[in-house]
């Protein structure tokens, strides 16, 4: 099982170790930065599944930050936590209005904090739904696995990210250069080819099952889930 991965914004270097620390010792994969420029560089290559903002940034606030990722249709669904020793009302109206989806002041309880994280990852994943199957084929978005008919299927991450995003959109052609966008991130250069590549791997890692058919060429446009294939 893959962990969630963590991406905190915090510009006092003690907290952020804190915060690395405890929130890593949870079973959690983190990721620290020091201003929201270097978060904002780094959500153009991953996507985390939670970030954690500190209100006292420099150069740009973390409510400007919030609202950026919320106003972003690649960032715009993942949970926002603001942490911060402003514990006004206002001030937490603004976050909320900003985006954010938790609000916790400074000085803060580790043990709080990751139950907040807990619960916002929980929520997310119900959200989105953690378990997409067609056909037999199932994949799990929480352990991070596919199987068939209850056969493990591997799969490198760049060939289970691919399989994810078409079955959340089943029926929906995407182009090649929308799969670069999506699936690697927007600053990653490489060929559309390179689509090619991992799309043949990716059906022949479903082959033995016969269904590598799944991912379907669409002639002049790209790749989608097989129609003939997908739940109605």
């Amino acid at each position: 099982m893959t962990s969630h991965h963590i991406l905190v914004v915090e510009d006092e270097r003690e907290i952020r170790e804190l915060l690395h620390y405890s929130i890593g010792r949870s079973g959690y994969t983190v990721s620290v930065v020091p201003d929201a420029e270097s978060a904002l560089d780094q959500l153009k290559s991953e996507t985390p599944d939670l970030v954690i903002i500190d209100w006292m940034l420099p150069h740009m606030s973390g409510i400007e930050l919030a609202r950026r990722i919320r106003h972003d249709q690649y960032t715009k669904d993942i949970p926002l936590i603001m942490l911060t020793a402003r514990g006004e009302e206002v001030d937490k109206l603004k976050s909320f209005d900003a985006g954010v989806d938790d609000y916790i002041t400074k000085p803060f309880s580790p043990r709080e904090l990751n139950a907040r994280i807990k619960a916002l990852l929980r929520r997310a994943g119900d959200a989105e739904g953690s378990q997409l199957s067609v056909d037999g084929l199932k994949l799990d978005t929480v352990a991070h696995s596919v199987c068939v008919n209850g056969d493990y299927v591997h799969l490198r991450p760049t060939e289970y990210r691919l399989l994810e995003l078409l079955l959340r959109h089943p029926k929906r052609a995407f182009q090649r250069s929308q799969l670069l966008d999506l699936v690697w991130g927007r600053s990653v250069y490489v060929d559309e080819r390179t689509v090619d590549v991992h799309v043949l791997r990716l059906r022949k890692a479903l082959q033995k099952y016969e269904m590598d058919s799944l991912v379907q060429t669409v002639r002049g446009v790209g790749y989608r889930l097989n129609p003939a294939f997908a739940s109605a």
